[in-house]
């Protein structure tokens, strides 16, 4: 009977302990969080994605996965039903990526927002609103390997080309080439040894000419600062050039009108001279008898045609 009393008291201790046991891991998982549920469907391929991945928003943990299916509103569509805290900022901007945790390669959520629309997408667990799921970077990776392994082709056949022998005898002929150039240009370097020596006292030369130039530079300057000095040649020259023009104007307004006229009086002078000269010539005799009485002219008494008197 004792031993039955203490199989029983050991059952119930191992009963007893176990639901303690049960109770303790229920209250340690409980989830007091509220959730909204949100849908995302998509034709892209959800490869690593499980349900109870994490839902994250710009890194920070909002929600799980709640299931993955296929959606009957969309046919050949995947259907993923999340569950995120109500403090998320959920707008009507939110879109969802499916990205990669490191090296485990197992899927998550990635939730962002673009910032084009402020108010918040309105939840409703009985016809859950739907959040877009964008192409993820490995998504558009795989998209792109086509034209990758295009473009690797093609820069592989280039390579080949660029490496045949026909190119590989003319980069050796153009290092040949370049290394007889080289030499020529040591053997023109040693050749203007010479002229480089004499460069110091060429410079010594240029600096002493600079000098007489500066000199002569100086001197130029100090003529011309006499020159242009008060009372100097300059001023000089220019008070007698302003004396000459007012001699010049007074020559013009007294003495050349004098002059016009005695040139006038000149000019009568001798027309009357020359008057005078023509009538001794046609009749000398007036010298000694004068003019005489002029000769009558047509219908006047003693006219004659042959000039007479009657």
């Amino acid at each position: 009977m004792e031993n039955k009393a203490h199989a029983m008291a050991a059952g119930a201790f191992v009963l007893v302990v176990t639901a303690l046991l049960v109770m303790l891991a229920v209250w340690l998982t409980r989830d007091n969080t509220q959730r909204n549920l949100y849908e995302m469907s998509t034709g892209e391929s959800v490869s690593g994605l499980q349900p109870q991945a994490a839902v994250r928003f710009r890194g920070v943990p909002v929600g799980k996965v709640e299931l993955i299916g296929f959606d009957t509103k969309v046919k050949g569509n995947v259907l993923i039903r999340v569950s995120i805290d109500r403090s998320a900022p959920v707008t009507k901007s939110t879109f969802a990526t499916v990205a990669s945790q490191g090296v485990t390669g197992l899927g998550f959520i990635q939730l962002d927002d673009d910032g084009s629309s402020p108010e918040r997408l309105v939840p409703n667990d009985e016809d859950p609103p739907r959040i877009p799921l964008k192409p993820g970077g490995l998504d558009k990776l795989l998209k792109q390997s086509d034209v990758i392994f295009d473009q690797v082709e093609q820069a592989s056949t280039r390579l080949n080309k660029l490496l045949s022998d026909e190119n590989q005898a003319a980069v050796t002929s153009a290092i040949t080439q370049l290394g007889e150039a080289a030499g020529s240009i040591n053997r023109v370097a040693r050749g203007l040894e010479p002229t480089v020596a004499t460069l110091p006292g060429l410079s010594r030369d240029a600096t002493v000419t600079l000098k007489s130039v500066k000199t002569a530079a100086d001197d130029v300057s100090t003529t011309a600062t006499r020159l242009n000095a008060k009372g100097g040649t300059l001023d000089k020259l220019s008070d007698g050039g302003t004396a000459l023009a007012a001699g010049v104007e007074t020559f013009s307004a007294g003495t050349l009108p004098k002059l016009g006229e005695v040139a006038d009086e000149t000019a009568r002078t001798m027309r009357q001279l020359r008057r005078t000269v023509n009538a001794v010539d046609d009749n000398p005799q007036s010298l000694i008898f004068g003019n005489g009485p002029p000769v009558p002219g047509p219908g006047e008494a003693g006219f004659s045609a042959n000039g007479g008197k009657k």
